[in-house]
């Protein structure tokens, strides 16, 4: 039987890929008591990296926010993995943290990190709506544009 999250998913058209492999020394989730943590995935798509660059150097807002988007599809594939598959479970999303690769005086950090936010909200409804971090860096592993770490409550 297809659970709610999972038809929500497929009503949106989106197909979670086999959740990233760490590419260092670190697990992709952590659960403690009712919490899950997601360790910081980026913008990794099954044919490679995308939105490889520096939002308002070599990337657009536009492109920073589909950034974002893509990696909080990695953190739901991650957060499927912890749960045995049952998106059902989650209570609801406690916090994101969005890193956005940008140049120095860049100001737009919110409407990159929308992406992410509003990928949440879409799959878990109020159960999405989240506090959060939009914050700049100076440079992300491997160039991308985006990194989206993740909290959430299950039951």
């Amino acid at each position: 039987m297809t659970g709610r999250i999972d038809s929500r998913l497929k009503e949106l058209g989106i197909v979670l890929p086999a959740p990233p492999a760490p590419v260092a020394s670190y697990v992709p989730q952590v659960t403690v008591d009712n919490l899950v943590f997601i360790s910081g995935q980026v913008t990794l798509a099954a044919d490679g990296l995308k939105f490889v660059g520096i939002v308002g150097k070599d990337l657009s807002v536009e492109q920073g926010h589909a950034a974002a988007r893509l990696c909080a599809i990695n953190v739901v594939a991650q957060l499927k993995a912890a749960l045995d598959g049952d998106l059902d479970r989650v209570k609801r999303c406690v916090k994101l943290g969005v890193f956005v690769n940008a140049v120095p005086g860049f100001t737009q950090h919110p409407e990159v990190a929308n992406g992410a936010s509003d990928l949440i909200v879409e799959i878990f409804g109020e159960l999405g709506r989240h506090a959060r971090a939009a914050v700049g860096a100076g440079s992300l592993p491997r160039n991308v544009a985006a990194e989206v770490e993740a909290i959430f409550e299950i039951a």
